[in-house]
């Protein structure tokens, strides 16, 4: 089953970027946020922590069933001593 990803919003995380970004220029202690703007950020911090969470667990489970069929072939001869 393909799940289509819609793409996530990131503007909350560029605008609180660019607030710290300023505050930090103008040498402000402290950076304060609505609450609407905390939620819209912590909220598409979630969907970017949970759709790589995803991507995550779907490589894994991808790459663990070719790495179980793939097939090493070790040779070994014994090798030489010279005296």
């Amino acid at each position: 089953m393909q799940m289509t990803k819609e793409p996530i919003n990131t503007s909350p995380i560029e605008t609180f970027i660019q607030q710290v970004k300023t505050a930090d220029n103008s040498q402000v202690k402290e950076v304060k946020l609505p609450i609407q703007q905390a939620k819209n950020l912590a909220l598409t911090l979630g969907q970017i922590s949970a759709r790589l969470h995803g991507d995550l667990e779907k490589f894994v489970k991808e790459n663990s069933v070719k790495a179980e069929q793939e097939v090493i072939n070790v040779e070994m001869d014994g090798g030489g001593f010279k005296e």
